[in-house]
C-alpha cells in the first residue's frame, strides 16, 4: 500500500497537475475528455519485501527488483479481489496484475476521483500533439490510485492507471524510387558489417527474438526469404492478431532478419486505440512470458523528468523482471522526445546513424539523445542504428500489409515528405529509432548464437566497445547534441558494427578448436609364466667346449679394494600416480581450454587489434 504522505496529492500539486476536487483537492478538474470504454490499469500485490513499486523516488531497477515480488498466494487473492468487484483481469504475474474496466467501476472499487487531462507528447514520425491521459485527483503520483480504505487494502500496494505510448515511427520486391535509401535485407546487413559473421555461418540460428508492436502480417518479402516467424501472440485487451492495421510491425520486423536472417520471430501485438498504443506493460509481460532471449521495442513515452507516473514505474519494474530473468531487452531512444523506457539503466537503448550514398557517417537529426534527469548518470542512447533525417526519415524501405495506415500515410507525394511509392502497393520508406532498434536486436541475436553464456550487460558492453565513433553530425533540434570523438549523447558509442562485436564475443566466450580426446594409457602386460614345458623352435646344438686362451691372462686394471662399505642398490619403487603423457600438438585445444594459452593480458591486446583495425579478420 502506499504510504498516505507519499500516495495522497497535496493541493499545490493537485494545482499543477490540473486535478480537481476529490480527497483533499480545493480546485476542479479540467473538462474532462470522453473516457474510453475500458480503463486498462496494473496493480501491483502487496510485496514480500514490504515495499511498493510506486514508492516516490524508488525507479525499479534490476537492483531493487527483489523489493517488489509478491506471493503466489497474494497475487491469487489479488486476483479473486478484483474479479469479484466486477474488474476484468487479463493477466498475473508475481509482479502485477493485469485489468480492465468502466470508469464508473474504477469510481466505485477505489473510491477514486478519475479525471482526463490532454499532455503533449511525441507521436508517430516526431510529430507534437496531444494525447488523452486518465489521472487521479488523489494522489500526488500520476496515474495512480492508492487502496487504503477500501477493501483492497493489505492486498494491493497500487493500481497503475494505464497511459498512451506510440511508435518512434504486396509484391516480394520494393518499388524504384528516385532517391538515395536502403532496401532489406542487403543494404541494412551491409550497412551494420553484418554480412561477414553471416558467410561464417552467424546468422541468428536458433535464438528467440520477441518484437512487441502493432503485430505481424503475412508479406511475400518474408515468404520469399523463407524467414521463420511464430504466429501473433496476442496481447490483452487485442483484437485479431493476423491482422497488421497499422504496418508498423510487419514492417519494422524486416530489420530484424536484415541483420539476424535465421532468427525465429515470435510477434506480440499490443492494443491500439486512437493511433497509440494501449496497455502496453500487459504486452511485454506476453512477450517475457514466451521466453525469448531478446525482446525488441520500437516504442515509448516522453519522459524528460521524474517523478515517474503509476503506468511508468509498473513498465520499469516489467523491464528489470525481464532483464534479471536474462532476457536483452532493445528499446528505441525516441525521435525527438525523452525516450522511456529507453532510458531506463538496465535497456539497450538505440539512435540512429544516417550512412549517405557515399558511404559518409553522420548524427541522424531525426533522432534522441540526452543525459536522463530520471537516472543519474545515464546515457542516451548506448549505441545506434541506422536511421534517416529529418523531416520523415523516409530512408529504409519496408515491407508492409497493402494498404495499411503507414502505406496510405506514407505514399504518394516527393521525397522528403513523401516515399512515392502507392498507397496500396504494401511497400513504404520510414525509419526512425523504431527502425535502429531492431537492427540491433538482430545483431544481439548474432553475439548470442556466437556465445550463449553472455548475459544482458555483457551484450551491451560488446555492442558498446565495438560500435563505429561517429564523430560528425547533430541529433534531433530539440536537443542538437553534437557528435564528437568517443561517446556522445548525439550517438552514444556510434554505429554497430556486427562483424567486430562477433569477433569479441567469440573472444571473451574463450571459443577454441574442438579438443580431441587423449587415448587411455594402457597398463603394461605383466609377465606370466609359460602354462607348459618349453618347447625347442629348432634343433639343439651342443656348445663349443671352452678352450683356454693361448698365453696367461693380463688384468687390464689392477683391482682396489672399496674405500668404504659397499652400500646396496636402491630397489626400484614404482611410481605414486599414473605417468603423464607427453604434451604434443594434439594437446592444444586441451591446453587453451585450461586457459594455459591466453591470459588476460592476451584477450585485452587482441581485443585490441579487433577494434583498432581497420579490417579485422575474418571469423
Amino acid at each position: 500500500m502506499v504510504s498516505k504522505a507519499a500516495g495522497k496529492k497535496a493541493v499545490s500539486a493537485g494545482a499543477a497537475h490540473g486535478a480537481g476536487k476529490g480527497k483533499g483537492k480545493a480546485s476542479s478538474p479540467p473538462a474532462a475528455s470522453k473516457f474510453p470504454d475500458r480503463i486498462f490499469a496494473m496493480a501491483s500485490p502487496q510485496s514480500v519485501g514490504g515495499v511498493s513499486m510506486f514508492t516516490p523516488g524508488l525507479v525499479p531497477t534490476v537492483d531493487t527488483l527483489g523489493l517488489h515480488f509478491s506471493d503466489d498466494e497474494v497475487v491469487e487473492r489479488a486476483i479473486a479481489a478484483l474479479s469479484e468487484a466486477g474488474f476484468e483481469v487479463l493477466q498475473a504475474t508475481n509482479l502485477m496484475v493485469n485489468f480492465c474496466g468502466s470508469r464508473a467501476l474504477f469510481d466505485s472499487a477505489f473510491g477514486a476521483h478519475l479525471y482526463t487531462q490532454e499532455r503533449p507528447v511525441h507521436k508517430p514520425g516526431g510529430v507534437e500533439g496531444l494525447a488523452t491521459f486518465i489521472d487521479n485527483a488523489d494522489t500526488d503520483i500520476p496515474g495512480l490510485i492508492d487502496p487504503a480504505g477500501t477493501v483492497f487494502e493489505g492486498v494491493l500496494d497500487g493500481i497503475a492507471i494505464e497511459e498512451p505510448y506510440y511508435l518512434h515511427t504486396a509484391d516480394s520486391l520494393p518499388p524504384t524510387v528516385n532517391y538515395f535509401h536502403l532496401n532489406v535485407p542487403d543494404d541494412v546487413s551491409v550497412g551494420l558489417n553484418a554480412e561477414h559473421p553471416h558467410r561464417s555461418g552467424i546468422t541468428g540460428k536458433g535464438v528467440k527474438v520477441a518484437m512487441v508492436d502493432t503485430g505481424f502480417q503475412t508479406h511475400p518479402f518474408f515468404t520469399e526469404h523463407g524467414y521463420l516467424v511464430q504466429p501473433t501472440t496476442w496481447g490483452p485487451g487485442t483484437a485479431d492478431p493476423t491482422v497488421d492495421e497499422n504496418g508498423h510491425g510487419t514492417g519494422e520486423s524486416a530489420n530484424i532478419f536484415a541483420t539476424a536472417p535465421d532468427v525465429t520471430l515470435f510477434p506480440v501485438k499490443t492494443a491500439t486505440a486512437t493511433g497509440a498504443l494501449v496497455n502496453v506493460t500487459a504486452a511485454f509481460n506476453a512477450a517475457v512470458a514466451l521466453g525469448p532471449d531478446i525482446i525488441t521495442n520500437s516504442w515509448g513515452s516522453d519522459q524528460q523528468n521524474g517523478p515517474l507516473s503509476a503506468a511508468n514505474q509498473a513498465l520499469a519494474a516489467a523491464v528489470a523482471a525481464a532483464v534479471s530473468g536474462g532476457i536483452t531487452v532493445v528499446f528505441s531512444a525516441g525521435n525527438g522526445g525523452w525516450g522511456f523506457p529507453g532510458q531506463h539503466p538496465d535497456v539497450i537503448s538505440v539512435g540512429g546513424v544516417n550512412r549517405e550514398r557515399n558511404g559518409a557517417l553522420r548524427a541522424s537529426n531525426y533522432t534522441s539523445g540526452f543525459m536522463s534527469n530520471i537516472y543519474a548518470g545515464r546515457r542516451v542512447p548506448d549505441v545506434s542504428g541506422l536511421v534517416g533525417m529529418l523531416p520523415r526519415a523516409m530512408y529504409i524501405m519496408l515491407p508492409i500489409p497493402e494498404g495499411c495506415a503507414i502505406d496510405v500515410g506514407n505514399g504518394g507525394g516527393t521525397h522528403p515528405n513523401g516515399d512515392q511509392t502507392l498507397t496500396n502497393d504494401g511497400w513504404a520508406a520510414f525509419s526512425g529509432t523504431s527502425a535502429a532498434a531492431p537492427q540491433i536486436a538482430g545483431v544481439c541475436a548474432l553475439i548470442r548464437q556466437t556465445c550463449p553464456r553472455l548475459n544482458p550487460a555483457a551484450i551491451r558492453d560488446i555492442l558498446m566497445t565495438t560500435a563505429q565513433d561517429v564523430t560528425a553530425g547533430t541529433n534531433h533540434p530539440n536537443f542538437g547534441n553534437v557528435a564528437v570523438v568517443g561517446p556522445d549523447t548525439a550517438t552514444g558509442h556510434g554505429l554497430v558494427d556486427a562483424h567486430r562485436a562477433v569477433l569479441i564475443a567469440k573472444l571473451r566466450c574463450r571459443i577454441v578448436r574442438p579438443v580431441r580426446p587423449l587415448p587411455p594409457i594402457v597398463p603394461v602386460i605383466p609377465f606370466r609364466p609359460p602354462f607348459g614345458p618349453i618347447v625347442p623352435v629348432g634343433p639343439i646344438v651342443p656348445i663349443i667346449p671352452f678352450r683356454p686362451p693361448f698365453g696367461p691372462i693380463v688384468p687390464v686394471i689392477p683391482f682396489r679394494p672399496p674405500v668404504g662399505p659397499i652400500v646396496p642398490i636402491i630397489p626400484f619403487r614404482p611410481p605414486f600416480g599414473p605417468i603423464p603423457p607427453i604434451i604434443g600438438q594434439d594437446d592444444e585445444g586441451r591446453m587453451e581450454s585450461e586457459g594455459m594459452s591466453l591470459t588476460d593480458q592476451d584477450v585485452t591486446e587482441i581485443e585490441r587489434f579487433i577494434i583498432e583495425s581497420p579490417q579485422p579478420p575474418e571469423l
